[in-house]
């Protein structure tokens, strides 16, 4: 997630301190993974807690991406034998033992002095794909060093192209298997909830992998110009500068952000690796549709072999099973990372995504899936709010 407004400003109060600090064994309180969400407010200070939770504007699409997973309903079936089942699968070559992989989250050290490096490790004790974000809290040498792997780098572009290829080398050189290009976040307005928490970034929390880079240049506009596109938007990347990315590595790249069918097909005509269904979490266009409403028709514009990773609200393993029935080939979870990780560290980000995965495979169980292909859409049911033309299932152009 991007930083919030740089506008934003706060007094030290104790609103930024954390009523506890990170524990070194699992609570007993939590039962299921959507449970560290509850608990994180324990252990993140209130206005990092608020930024986190928060979305942009009135969190309307945050509402709506939670929403949006009540609207489906999983058949149980009888009589299947899925002694032999497994939730392994396959995402850009590499085997993985279930399709949770961990989206790039900015700034963990929010949630723990050690932030991405205890993630990192957590990642690695469970084999589980961890995406770097360029806003890490930690440089991405240094998260590599912390034993992640399967390891993408998530990639914002920066306002030069020497700077983008900076970021885009020193991922190459740390052993990065694949490139996430986030292309939905180039402007966010911050949420309310975080504004009025008086939430502003700590001094100790900064973007580590853009610390030598010089400071963007600021263009002052002249008079009728806009603040927003001549101002904000200036230097937003378009598709020249994704083809020229792609021209600069021999990195597999993926696109974050995508929610419109159209843009799924002109990505996947040039070539891109995979792309994923992203609404941001909620933290970009505030009213933007729920990832999950869009996700089928994404598919179904994209054939079935294309590469569908999906975000944006999943709690449970329940949630993951109803997006790859709608469509994805495995999913990233973020907000359950940063509360996972405040709580416990790594011991707790493990301890959520092996939850995550056992809710899965209790749910896989039940629906007769023995494995995540079987997961599909004649698995599931829609229910009156997601009829066709409904807030449930959005029907695209």
């Amino acid at each position: 997630m991007p930083g919030p407004c740089p506008a934003l400003t706060f007094t030290m109060s104790e609103s930024f301190l954390p009523l506890q600090q990170p524990m070194d064994s699992i609570p007993a309180e939590i039962r299921c993974a959507q449970d560290y969400e509850l608990l994180a407010q324990r252990f993140m200070a209130p206005a990092s807690y608020a930024y986190v939770a928060g979305g942009s504007g009135r969190d309307a699409t945050v509402e709506a991406n939670r929403a949006a997973f009540d609207s489906w309903a999983v058949y149980p079936r009888l009589l299947r034998d899925v002694s032999g089942a497994h939730a392994r699968v396959t995402i850009g070559g590499q085997e993985l033992s279930h399709p949770i992989m961990l989206a790039p989250v900015a700034f963990q050290k929010l949630a723990h002095p050690r932030g991405e490096l205890e993630t990192a490790r957590a990642a690695a004790a469970l084999q589980t794909c961890m995406v770097s974000s360029t806003l890490a809290s930690y440089t991405l040498e240094e998260i590599a060093a912390a034993g992640a792997f399967p390891r993408w780098f998530q990639l914002y572009f920066q306002p030069t192209r020497e700077g983008t290829l900076d970021l885009l080398r020193r991922a190459e050189g740390a052993g990065y298997g694949a490139i996430m290009v986030t292309l939905d976040a180039s402007i966010q307005v911050a949420s309310l909830r975080a504004l009025r928490a008086n939430f502003q970034m700590p001094p100790d929390c900064i973007a580590a992998n853009l610390r030598d880079h010089a400071a963007p240049e600021v263009k002052e506009t002249v008079a009728g110009d806009s603040r927003i596109f001549q101002g904000v938007m200036r230097t937003a990347p378009t598709w020249r500068d994704l083809e020229w990315l792609m021209t600069q590595t021999a990195l597999p790249i993926w696109v974050k952000g995508v929610l419109h069918p159209q843009d799924a097909c002109a990505l996947q005509s040039r070539g891109v690796a995979g792309i994923v269904v992203s609404n941001h979490g909620g933290r970009s266009l505030d009213g933007a549709p729920a990832s999950l409403q869009v996700l089928p028709a994404i598919r179904a514009a994209v054939g079935e072999d294309f590469p569908l990773l999906f975000d944006s609200g999943i709690r449970s393993g329940l949630d993951i099973f109803k997006a790859l029935a709608l469509g994805a080939n495995a999913v990233m979870i973020g907000r359950l990372q940063m509360y996972a990780l405040s709580v416990a560290g790594a011991l707790g980000v493990a301890h959520m995504i092996r939850l995550l995965q056992e809710e899965l495979e209790v749910c896989m169980a039940q629906a007769g899936c023995v494995t995540v292909t079987e997961i599909d859409r004649a698995t599931v049911a829609a229910t009156a709010a997601a009829k066709p033309g409904s807030a449930g299932n959005l029907e695209l152009p």
